[in-house]
C-alpha cells in the first residue's frame, strides 16, 4: 500500500513530510536518484512508489531545495537530484526544529 510503514501505519500524509526531510537529508550527502531514494526509505519502513516519490522530487525542485542533471549510466541516461544552497538551509532549520519535536515527544516524557 502506498504511504504505509512496516507497522501497517498508513498515515501517509503524517509521514510525508519525514519523507521529504529524508529525501533532502540524503540530497545534501550525494546526488541522489529515484530508484535509490525508494529503497533507502524503505529500510527505514517507508514504502513509497515511484509514482509518488517522483512528484515529490519535481515539487522540491520547483521550490528551489533540489536541481537536477541528467547522467550518463551506462547506455541509459539517469536524472539526478542534488541539494541546492536553499534546500541546505531549509534542512539545517528544520533540523532544530525537529529536534525540538523530538525532545517534546520523546525525552520529555
Amino acid at each position: 500500500m502506498k504511504g504505509t510503514t512496516k507497522s501497517g501505519l498508513g498515515d501517509q500524509d503524517l509521514y510525508s513530510g519525514l519523507i521529504r526531510l529524508h529525501v533532502l537529508h540524503h540530497a545534501t550527502e550525494e546526488p541522489i536518484f529515484g530508484l535509490g531514494m525508494i529503497e533507502e526509505l524503505r529500510r527505514h519502513g517507508y514504502r513509497i512508489s515511484a509514482g509518488t516519490l517522483y512528484p515529490m522530487l519535481q515539487r522540491l525542485e520547483a521550490k528551489g531545495y533540489l536541481r537536477s542533471a541528467e547522467v550518463n549510466n551506462g547506455k541509459s541516461r539517469r536524472k539526478v537530484y542534488s541539494a541546492t544552497a536553499q534546500g541546505r538551509k531549509a534542512l539545517a532549520t528544520a533540523k532544530n526544529r525537529v529536534r525540538e519535536l523530538f525532545h517534546e515527544l520523546v525525552e520529555g516524557d
